[in-house]
């Protein structure tokens, strides 16, 4: 079905040709743009200078100061003189979902505040804008002798915190450590941080993730992918918790909207926050990631979400439940396949091997080089090769008893609570192995003063009265039927492909037990535990009980009989003196060096500092003789429409204003009566640039980046030409939506339209 569609909205590179301009790859850091870089954008077609962009010492010059983080996972723009900010809707999707109940489901109706008293402030929300970003290069480089002068270590955490500590007493503002080409380069970036924050508005998912997970990564799409907040200041303008003396923000700056729309190989800029690459990677590290670590990973959650989506389709309330948690897993697990499927395709390996060799050439060169890193690649080679299995182990390790189930929250909270206990007591816990002889051997079980000192254990305790609270809170996110049927998976996947001198003794115990038979085996755990059923956790919490008690559960042991300490020391070991870590700093340390000896610009991986991206409209030929046009209309979403799918059903209204195709003054293309959509641009982008303005020329508003094409998801270790597109959402539709779909009309009043 997706085929079909997908050829019958495309069109053959036969008939139209195939675009061939080459796109310019980069996540710049927007501080340093220099004039070659400026020269390069003003060619493309920028009409501004790079002072327009990032201006530090001028308040309000640039556009970046209109730019914000939204925590460093998605990125924000400020589009109104009244504090109001525009992102993604997926980077509000867990906001509204908090919002939404059965009797009002944000989510499935959308969320419009037609009265400023109707803004929700979210809690915990908070919007970062930079202020300033300064080389502390010299300054750690100073640092780090001094330390090392006095036989101390000085590790990458506490260098953060001394140096973020030392810039928080000369200024208001929060400062974020930042290392560039793994400690080739520091800065810290000065924020003003707002923490007020209100929702404005969210469509529903119908319009605003129309297509759902199986449009995701895809193109073309059809999507309304947008919300906008309100941040909010103390009356004075300063930053303050949430108050509702508190009044609206007056920015620095707000990025003006344009209405005139773009066309094919127009200029595009992106300014946003995008959070991680792995770009100086190695073709070993690019092997590892697709031929073993993705693929475990991939496998069992494209399963889970099977059992999750069967459920979410039985039951409305399931689907509540599970939506935000279903929203995560799936676009995670979309990445990752997308992944390994364009590694594989683009040789990405491969191609990084070639770089290898032009690197060992560049280090032979040298005596000096040769000396620091003429071992490195082989070296690098054998860690990663060495390491396979005991990677494998930990890796359905932690696809299981960490992150299989939900139920392995109520998991982790109990032993934070068993731990609290245990410190509140001084009572130092008793560890659940040691090593003997290079061998993991247990011992025994709590001793007899923890037992005495938990009579009263996990839900009677005066000094932790909230447990039993929060315990509860989770059980009432989840469904015990969706958690048993993923548990049963769980379980089978874990003992299945663990290897069995890395289970547990209580595992064993129950592969003695009960042989192959897994469904014996989770039966018999959750049909004995009081953490598996609403009755008998609440016989529980009724009644004392020693941790002895509480340990011999076992639903509790079964997830509890091993830790991550365990595979993570088998890994070590694996590595012997080949630290990967160790050995991928010195890996990005010489390919720096070598491109600063040959003058090549070169640009740090992405780790949710301040970048600029620029581009081009362009359409994009993702397989040989096809070939796809650089925008989407309306008219697809009706041809996509299907009432039976969740993911491609409309309400009865929604269906109705799409047919008619009246968009008034927000209409696009040359008789101003279409919709576009959703449009590609060539920006270099990632995860973290989710809700990032999409600019033209100018410095105006055009659009919102959301999503990557399928083709583009080699993105973290390689952009490759002519595949990495940016798709983005046409403010123009968002502003209809807001106007004609949900009638908002403050909204396009304060925005000046």
């Amino acid at each position: 079905m997706k085929t079909a569609r997908y050829i019958g909205i495309c069109l053959l590179a036969a008939v139209l040709g195939s675009w061939k301009a080459s796109a310019d790859e980069g996540m710049w850091l927007i501080h340093t743009i220099n004039a070659a870089l400026e020269k390069k954008m003003q060619e493309r077609g920028l009409e501004l200078s790079a002072g327009e962009i990032y201006n530090a010492d001028a308040p309000g010059a640039g556009v970046a100061d209109a730019i914000v983080s939204m925590e460093f996972g998605c990125t924000g723009s400020m589009i109104s003189e009244n504090g109001l900010l525009i992102t993604n809707h997926h980077c509000a999707y867990g906001d509204v979902h908090a919002l939404s109940t059965p009797e009002h489901n944000y989510l499935e109706e959308g969320f419009w505040a037609m009265r400023s008293d109707e803004e929700i402030n979210i809690k915990d929300k908070s919007v970062w804008f930079l202020k300033k970003v300064i080389d502390v290069t010299e300054e750690v480089e100073e640092l780090k002798r001094q330390h090392e002068a006095e036989g101390k270590v000085l590790g990458s955490r506490k260098l953060s915190y001394v140096m973020e500590r030392k810039y928080a007493k000369d200024t208001d503002l929060e400062p974020w450590f930042a290392s560039m080409w793994s400690g080739s380069k520091y800065y810290i970036a000065l924020y003003k941080v707002y923490k007020d924050v209100r929702l404005v508005a969210a469509p529903p998912v119908s319009s605003a993730a129309f297509g759902g997970d199986i449009d995701n990564w895809e193109w073309p799409q059809h999507k309304c992918d947008f919300a906008m907040y309100r941040v909010y200041t103390a009356p004075d303008g300063s930053p303050a918790e949430y108050s509702k003396e508190n009044v609206p923000y007056r920015p620095e700056r707000i990025l003006p909207i344009s209405l005139d729309g773009y066309k094919e190989g127009d200029y595009t800029m992106i300014l946003g926050y995008p959070g991680r690459t792995n770009r100086y990677s190695t073709s070993f590290e690019t092997r590892f990631n697709e031929t073993l670590k993705l693929p475990i990973s991939n496998g069992l959650r494209g399963k889970q979400m099977d059992i999750i989506n069967g459920w979410m389709n039985q039951d409305p309330d399931i689907r509540l439940k599970y939506s935000d948690y279903f929203f995560s897993l799936s676009n995670v697990q979309e990445l990752y396949s997308g992944e390994v499927l364009c590694y594989g395709r683009f040789n990405v390996a491969d191609r990084k091997a070639e770089l290898e060799k032009e690197l060992q050439e560049w280090i032979d060169a040298s005596p000096e080089r040769k000396s620091r890193w003429g071992d490195l690649l082989p070296r690098l080679e054998k860690a990663y090769t060495d390491v396979r299995d005991a990677e494998r182990n930990i890796g359905y390790y932690r696809e299981t008893l960490i992150r299989g189930t939900r139920l392995t929250r109520i998991i982790g909270k109990t032993r934070q609570y068993r731990d609290q206990v245990l410190k509140i007591n001084k009572i130092k816990p008793t560890k659940k192995a040691e090593m003997v002889n290079g061998a993991l051997t247990p011992t025994k079980g709590p001793s007899e003063a923890e037992v005495k000192c938990f009579n009263t254990f996990l839900f009677k305790g005066k000094d932790i009265p909230s447990v039993t609270e929060g315990l509860l809170k989770e059980y009432q996110n989840i469904d015990l039927r969706v958690e048993k049927d993923l548990f049963r998976f769980c379980v089978e996947s874990f003992l299945e492909n663990v290897d069995s001198d890395m289970i547990g003794a209580f595992h064993k115990e129950l592969l003695d037990r009960y042989g192959r038979d897994y469904d014996a085996i989770a039966g018999y755990l959750w049909d004995n535990s009081f953490l598996t059923d609403m009755t008998r956790l609440n016989t529980f919490l009724d009644t004392e009980h020693t941790v002895s008690e509480y340990l011999a559960d076992p639903f509790f042991r079964f997830f509890d009989d091993v830790e991550i300490l365990t595979f993570n020391n088998r890994i070590q070991e694996a590595e012997g003196e080949n630290d990967r870590t160790e050995l991928d700093r010195e890996f990005v340390h010489a390919i720096y060096q070598m491109r600063e000896d040959k003058g090549i610009p070169q640009y740090p991986d992405a780790n949710s500092t301040m970048r600029i991206t620029y581009g081009t409209v362009r359409p994009v030929e993702p397989y040989d003789g096809v070939f796809c046009d650089w925008k989407s209309t309306a008219k697809g979403m009706i041809e996509k429409y299907d009432p039976a799918s969740y993911e491609f059903n409309l309400s009865d209204r929604q269906y109705l204003l799409y047919k008619q195709g009246d968009w008034g003054r927000w209409g696009c293309g040359p008789d101003g009566k279409t919709m576009y959509v959703n449009f590609l641009t060539d920006n270099d982008i990632t995860g973290g640039n989710s809700g990032s303005p999409v600019l033209n020329s100018k410095g105006e508003l055009i659009g919102l980046a959301f999503d990557g094409n399928k083709e583009s998801l080699a993105n973290d270790m390689m952009c490759v030409d002519g595949y990495n597109m940016c798709v983005c959402v046409d403010i123009r539709y968002i502003l209809w939506t807001l106007d004609r779909y949900a009638g908002m009309t403050r909204i396009i009043e304060e925005l000046g339209l």
